[in-house]
């Protein structure tokens, strides 16, 4: 077997955008944002701005406070659908059996909709 260096750059650009209209669309500015994450405000504007590509640490502060999904820049040849599904699951994850249960009495309804439409 050989073996060859991966030589891919991730650009961070696009989701250093994604970050900064996300903060602007929450009313915080980068000043707070930077006290947040405890780092200097130009670090946050590197960050949105130039794609300087941030610590695997404030990576995951930042996608996980605006409620990003890397999938799309991670992954950009994965269908909607696909996307769409993984995030779901996601959530799924994080609720107890009550919410579940209502989930499923939705996504039931949902489902009785299309049908009855169809008929």
């Amino acid at each position: 077997m050989r073996f060859e260096r991966d030589e891919r750059k991730f650009d961070f650009h696009d989701i250093g955008r994604e970050i900064k209209r996300k903060r602007e669309a929450s009313g915080m500015t980068q000043e707070q944002l930077a006290f947040i994450i405890d780092r200097d405000p130009r670090t946050v504007m590197y960050h949105e701005n130039d794609g300087q590509h941030p610590s695997l640490n404030i990576f995951y502060q930042l996608v996980t406070m605006f409620d990003i999904s890397v999938d799309q820049f991670f992954y950009p040849d994965m269908g909607a659908d696909d996307a769409c599904k993984k995030r779901i699951n996601i959530m799924l994850s994080s609720m107890n059996k009550k919410e579940l249960e209502l989930v499923e009495k939705l996504i039931r309804a949902v489902k009785d909709s299309q049908e009855t439409e169809e008929a």
